[in-house]
This record gives structure tokens, C-alpha cells and sequence, in this order.
């Protein structure tokens, strides 16, 4: 009998591959801040670019990818994965203003296959890149007889940097800013257990081929999160918009309402009119399955928004032009009032969230067909 870690199920060589395939990647994400290259117990970045800063703030934020993850899993299909972590992750530091900087991945699975490992960081690198984030360290975790051969998980963690008197939030939102919505590409990584539960349901494969989907069900549904952080932090620098965006959203787990919530201040609130926009078909034909109706799932999917600006009105046109310009549809969906009025759950108003005592929001009206 063999007590070598080999014999336990962890197979090191094929870590070691791993890595070497994916160094190029990660390299790519590398400006000269990157000390130490890859392969260190620590990451290193050289922040001395901060002392330019009058009050520099770190911002850090950590996330995985949830239950997306089966789904690439289920059709062997690793390359859209990375992407959607970094959206989860980065894009939430862009929310305070911040410049991301660096972040770190950890991939835990029940097997190293080195080449799916190298696909999963090929795409958090060049997700890294588009989001001008350095991929500065990360760890690969083999957890045979706790996971199966061909399971894993994604986790990261990221930091950026804003000066103090650029930092967004609720306290600058004023009555009367204008709340613009940023077009999601799709369902980005949230509200994946009550996608796989409606499929189940309805007897539907990932690897089906479906008109109502516009094709293969799994590869509609592997759509990779839309990345905000680099539009957003290009928009923020426009000396023309100077503070002109007083907060921002990034529309993740708990829906529409609740997110826009936490970013207004307590006795603010906003209609959001459904008749804005419209939808995308993979919500609609989910709902479908499901029997139940779109305005249900407005707490689970993003439904076709997947940030919202808070912005004053009379910059709220060319924020939105300079968003669009950056590819991204941008439409106004409602305007902060701080008039009088009680809010109850019965109303339809969603007030603060995850723990913030914020403001109050309902959505409204009919979804455009």
C-alpha cells in the first residue's frame, strides 16, 4: 500500500503543467507595477503610483461564479468562465469609483486536467487585460474524494484604488438625478439554480438544440457576464462628466430593485419603468417554461440591466452618450425623488439591501414587447 500523495489522488506534474500553460496568459495582464512574475508565494504590485493620490482609498471586493459553473461543466466548455469571474469581481470595485489594480484566483476541482485548468485562466487573464486589472497571483487546489473528477470552482479577489473626494455613493445622489440603465449581454452569473431547475423541470438538455433559445441551450445560457469596469473608469475620467456620476449599481444576486436600493440614500426612492426596455428572449423563454411572469424574476435575473448610473440631470445625456460610445445601451429608466412617503413591501418597494439601510425602489408599467 502506498502512502504517497500520488496514491491520495493529487497529482502535482499536473499542476506544475498547469502552470506553465497558463503563464503566458497571465504575463499578458502584466504592466511594470508586476514584481516577481509568476510561480510566487505572493503576488507583488508596486503601488507607489498612489503617492500621486491626495487621499488614496483601497477598494477590494471577492465573488465566484456560482452554479453557471455546472453548466460548463455539463458541456465541457471552459473559455467563458474566467470572463464571468472577473465580471463578478472587478466590476463591483468600479461601483465606488475605484480603478481596479490587481486580483487573485483560486480554483478548487476534483482532478487537475491541465489544459482546463490553462482555458479557465486563459479567460480570468484576458478578462484581466479588457479590465486593465493585473492577474498577479492565484492557486490551483486538487480536492480528490471531496470532488468529483471533473468538478471545480472558481473564487477571486480584487483591489482598486479612488481618491477619497471621487469615492461614489449614496450621499451624493441629490432629488431629481436621473437613473440611467447599462444593457447586460444576458443572464451574467446569477439566478443559475433557478435556470437549471426550470430546465430540469421541463425536461430540457444543455446540449439541445432549441428555436425558442436561438440555439444550443447551454452555450445561450454560457453567455459571458458583460465587463462595465473599463467603460466605466474611462467615462469617470472625462473631465467633462466630473462628477456628474454621483453612484453606481452593478445588478447581481437580488435583482433589480434591491441593488439600485442600496445605493440611494435612506428616504430617497425611484420608480424604475418597465416600459424602457424589453427583455431579452432567454428571459422570456425561461419564464415560459417556468409558467410564471417576468415581473417574478426581477428579484433572481438582471432581466437586460446589468448596471445602473445614478447621475445628475443636467449631465445625464452625455453620460449616457459616453457610455454608448463605449458600446455598451444606455437608457433612462426613472428619477430619484426625496418627496415624503411611506414605503411598504405591499407597494411594490424593495428598500436597502445585503445590510444597507438605503433607499426605496418599485418597478413600474409593462415590459415593451
Amino acid at each position: 500500500m502506498s502512502n504517497s500523495y500520488a496514491a491520495a489522488g493529487v497529482d502535482t506534474e499536473a499542476g506544475d503543467r498547469a502552470v506553465e500553460l497558463m503563464k503566458a496568459a497571465v504575463q499578458r495582464t502584466h504592466g511594470p507595477e508586476v514584481l516577481g512574475g509568476v510561480g510566487g508565494f505572493a503576488g507583488m504590485f508596486d503601488v507607489s503610483a498612489l503617492k500621486q493620490f491626495e487621499h488614496p482609498l483601497l477598494a477590494t471586493s471577492t465573488d465566484g461564479v456560482g452554479t453557471k459553473i455546472a453548466i460548463a461543466q455539463a458541456l465541457d466548455k471552459h473559455d467563458t468562465i474566467g470572463q464571468d469571474l472577473v465580471g463578478m469581481v472587478v466590476d463591483d470595485i468600479v461601483v465606488v469609483g475605484a480603478r481596479p489594480l490587481f486580483m487573485t484566483d483560486y480554483i478548487a476541482c476534483g482532478k487537475v486536467v491541465p489544459e482546463r485548468i490553462a482555458t479557465i485562466v486563459a479567460g480570468i487573464a484576458a478578462a484581466c487585460s479588457e479590465t486593465g486589472t493585473a492577474l498577479v497571483g492565484g492557486e490551483t487546489a486538487e480536492h480528490p474524494g471531496l470532488m468529483g473528477d471533473d468538478d471545480y470552482d472558481v473564487a477571486g479577489a480584487a483591489v482598486g484604488a479612488v481618491e477619497a473626494d471621487a469615492l461614489l455613493g449614496a450621499e451624493r445622489v441629490r432629488d431629481g438625478d436621473v437613473v440611467l440603465a447599462l444593457e447586460s449581454s444576458g443572464l451574467h452569473s446569477n439566478g443559475y439554480s433557478l435556470v437549471r431547475k426550470i430546465l430540469a423541470d421541463a425536461s430540457l438538455s444543455y446540449s439541445d438544440h432549441s428555436a425558442d433559445f436561438g440555439g444550443v441551450v447551454g452555450e445561450v445560457l454560457l453567455e459571458p457576464t458583460r465587463l462595465y469596469s473599463g467603460p466605466l473608469v474611462r467615462v469617470l475620467a472625462q473631465p467633462a462628466l466630473s462628477g456628474a456620476i454621483h453612484s453606481l449599481s452593478h445588478v447581481t444576486g437580488g435583482g433589480i430593485a434591491a441593488n439600485l436600493a442600496r445605493v440611494l440614500p435612506r428616504g430617497a426612492w425611484v420608480e424604475v419603468d418597465r416600459s424602457t426596455w424589453s427583455p431579452a428572449p432567454v428571459f422570456r423563454v425561461l419564464s415560459s417554461l417556468a409558467g410564471s411572469t417576468l415581473e417574478s424574476a426581477e428579484g433572481t435575473w438582471n432581466l437586460g440591466i446589468g448596471f445602473f448610473a445614478v447621475v445628475s440631470a443636467a449631465s445625464a445625456a452625455g453620460v449616457a452618450a459616453a457610455i454608448e460610445a463605449e458600446g455598451i445601451r444606455t437608457w433612462p429608466v426613472g428619477t430619484v425623488s426625496t418627496a415624503e412617503r411611506a414605503f411598504a413591501a405591499s407597494d411594490g418597494f424593495e428598500q436597502g439591501a445585503k445590510g444597507v439601510d438605503g433607499g426605496a425602489v418599485r418597478l413600474v408599467g409593462a415590459y415593451a414587447s
